[in-house]
């Protein structure tokens, strides 16, 4: 029986992710778990783990990755790359039309590829199985934190880049002194989890949303929010979180009460475009609105959040937001400016720990499927393309893929 050859790509978006698809301990435990599997790494000279650390395990580093049948990364591939009839898995950023990454589809297409896509390996109950959801929330609540320490001149943390892992950051977290500062997170997801996660470093009160609203403390306090409490049905029916999901543009914002609260606000919620936006442009105007620093950790661009007016950089993460011209500016140059942190590539900042977490999920929740028999499905519907073209649940994507829209 031929075994089957497995290829880790050497990323190539830019600006450059250090993550991998697999660390090297674990590429041991997938060959001596899946003894038919062979797996070939490409050198990089970006990646959170070195060549070095995949050689001293005496792992296969090879240039040549056309001998592998399946070929991993974490990011798009380069279109010009991509080798004919291959089984690709990335984070592809075509299912919802993004037109920066039609040539991509395009050249999937015509060069035969299966492309499954890790944003779309999903259970039963259409929860995600793969995700760097949690660091996203770990690593925006602590930039949140620092841009608080930077505005104010309080305290200095360490980039969370330039910390060797999560456990560096937190141990730096947990030196600083917070003042009497309402700080808001909305969300319930992974995303939202991991901010919590980073927040309990500092071992400050967790207050309901009524009391975050009312009340005055001596102390930081803390509040998450579910979608219940910052939007209502406009025609008065009781909450229902399905039927919001299902008909977002039914509701309107309820969020307005935070602003005048809220001095540091961390978005974690999951925003579908139909939905009320958060806070509109009119809102910083107000002479109680209160927020100083925002952290969109979500990053939808021109979305709920006004402020968030284009995506930072893990190198550049923060940015001023001129209320009065509705632009940003250098970070921290007016007090009259809202602090905003909107990295888009969050997980990225913890590299290591990021990328450990993903490959265990895939070595534990997904191999199985991809190697053996996909019983549940789930490959199938992570399935974007294959045998040159759109598998019938992505069917839509073909106007797209045309240029057509």
């Amino acid at each position: 029986m031929n075994k089957i050859k497995l290829g880790v790509l050497r990323e190539t978006k830019n600006p450059p992710d250090k993550r991998v698809p697999i660390t090297p301990s674990q590429v041991v435990k997938l060959t001596e778990r899946f003894p038919d599997v062979d797996v070939f790494i490409q050198p990089s000279d970006i990646r959170c783990y070195t060549d070095e650390e995949y050689q001293y395990l005496e792992l296969n580093l090879t240039e040549d990755l056309n001998p592998c049948d399946i070929l991993i990364g974490v990011k798009e591939v380069d279109p010009k790359t991509l080798i004919d009839n291959k089984t690709y898995l990335f984070f592809a950023h075509v299912a919802k039309k993004q037109p920066y990454n039609r040539e991509l589809l395009q050249e999937v297409i015509k060069k035969k590829i299966r492309l499954i896509d890790y944003e779309y390996l999903t259970d039963y109950n259409n929860q995600r199985i793969v995700a760097f959801g949690r660091w996203a929330g770990i690593v925006g609540a602590y930039n949140g934190l620092r841009a608080r320490g930077i505005r104010t001149d309080e305290f200095n943390l360490k980039p969370a880049h330039q910390c060797k892992d999560m456990d560096e950051m937190f141990a730096g977290l947990k030196k600083i002194k917070l003042k009497k500062k309402k700080i808001l997170v909305t969300g319930g997801g992974r995303v939202a989890m991991g901010a919590m996660e980073t927040l309990s470093q500092l071992n400050i009160r967790e207050v309901t949303p009524q009391e975050f609203l009312t009340e005055e403390f001596n102390e930081p306090v803390l509040c998450r929010i579910d979608p219940e409490h910052y939007v209502k049905h406009k025609g008065g029916m009781q909450f229902n979180l399905q039927h919001f999901f299902k008909h977002p543009e039914e509701y309107e914002s309820t969020f307005k009460p935070f602003t005048k609260v809220t001095d540091i606000y961390i978005a974690c919620h999951f925003w579908d475009p139909k939905s009320p936006k958060f806070i509109e442009a009119e809102d910083y105007l107000e002479p109680d609105f209160k927020i100083t620093v925002i952290a969109d950790v979500s990053c939808d661009v021109n979305g709920p959040i006004a402020s968030t007016v284009r995506a930072s950089t893990i190198a550049d993460p923060f940015y001023g937001y001129n209320p009065y011209t509705r632009k940003d500016e250098r970070p921290f140059m007016s007090p009259k400016n809202i602090t905003v942190m909107a990295v888009d590539n969050l997980p990225g900042e913890l590299p290591r720990d990021a990328s450990s977490d993903f490959g265990t999920n895939l070595i534990d929740k997904v191999y199985p499927s991809l190697f053996g028999n996909d019983d549940t499905g789930m490959i199938e519907r992570a399935t974007i393309a294959k045998e040159g073209k759109l598998t019938e649940r992505y069917a839509y994507l073909q106007d797209y893929l045309e240029g057509k829209e």
